[in-house]
């Protein structure tokens, strides 16, 4: 059984397999076999019955966060909750290096006291996340009524969540690599049906990989909803399961990553499209990607919402430039 689940079973409601997922990453658990035994930092490490095992939990340091004035894109709010449109660059919560300037800071500020405590002090009413550098929608509970309904429709896979991405080159049912590539299905209307588990990286801890076991499942649905000729495209991605970098470790996997992604993708742009759009695609300074569509039902009326935003204005320009970069060398191509 995986380490983190067999500790999760074996001590109950005590610690949380999450929590017991990041105490191992951090080296907090070690066999005691034999003195002097390592910790095991690998969370889906194989643990054989019979072994005994030390877990050492930091004690709890109290947390006091300082509401600051940050101008927020408010999409709409009521009793029960907040829907933000979050640029890029800013982080969702505290964390090593992000200790100011977050948007539970700006929620402080703007909501006072009234957010749900479910989350913890460091995570007031963050019911999901989204990367630094992805912009767009997040729900933000005010009560821990609405925030454990909220969580519940995310975890049942019934709040609906998707992307627009700009991505290298075209992935498409005639695209070689995705032919032979596990867990890729091709769907009616288009769809790409990417299921492949995803976990840390077994030699890089700050990312994400697909794994062959030991991962957490993870499906997205993707589909082409603009061609740059064989340079780029505008993609629309939805998300079946919620894990870490996601849809930029799913479009990495089937050889098409997105555009300005420092960790999975690359620089390299094809010139087909003319030395502006190479240039724009190469310099862009973020991972474009935007949350532009979330639905939920309503945690107190139950009414079914549903709430869009626009690219910011970084994703417009780029994509502005490639459309003219396409139209200038197949004007007959869309």
């Amino acid at each position: 059984m995986r380490l983190d689940k067999a500790l999760a079973r074996a001590l109950g409601p005590a610690l949380s397999r999450s929590r017991l997922r990041g105490l191992i990453e951090a080296g907090q658990v070690r066999p005691l076999t034999q003195e002097g035994a390592a910790p095991v930092t690998d969370p889906a490490f194989r643990a054989g019955g019979g072994t005994r095992w030390r877990i050492t939990v930091p004690p709890v340091r109290e947390s006091v966060l300082v509401p600051e004035d940050i101008p927020l894109e408010i999409v709409h709010e009521d009793d029960a909750l907040i829907v933000i449109d979050k640029p890029a660059g800013m982080v969702v919560h505290p964390a090593p290096g992000a200790a100011t300037g977050t948007l539970v800071h700006a929620l402080l500020h703007h909501c006072g006291d009234s957010l749900s405590g479910v989350g913890g002090v460091a995570r007031p009413g963050i019911v999901h996340r989204l990367d630094k550098d992805t912009s767009g929608l997040i729900v933000v509970a005010k009560t821990d009524a609405a925030h454990r309904a909220l969580a519940a429709q995310f975890a049942d896979r019934t709040a609906g969540r998707r992307y627009l991405a700009l991505l290298h080159g075209v992935p498409e049912r005639g695209d070689p690599r995705l032919a032979g590539l596990p867990g890729v299905a091709f769907e009616p209307g288009g769809v790409i049906r990417i299921a492949a588990d995803i976990g840390r990286h077994p030699k890089d801890r700050q990312r994400m990989a697909v794994l062959r076991g030991g991962g957490r499942p993870a499906v997205t649905r993707m589909k082409v909803e603009e061609r740059f000729g064989a340079a780029a495209a505008l993609v629309r991605c939805k998300l079946d399961t919620g894990r870490t970098h996601q849809i930029r470790v799913h479009a990495a996997h089937v050889g098409h990553p997105v555009i300005g992604d420092p960790v999975y993708g690359r620089r390299r742009f094809p010139g087909t499209l003319g030395d502006a759009a190479r240039t724009a695609a190469e310099t862009f300074p973020r991972q474009a990607l935007h949350a532009a569509e979330l639905a939920f039902r309503h945690p107190a009326s139950g009414a079914m919402m549903t709430f869009h935003a626009p690219l910011p204005a970084d994703m417009a320009r780029l994509l502005a430039v490639l459309r003219a970069g396409r139209d200038a060398t197949s004007p007959n191509e869309g």
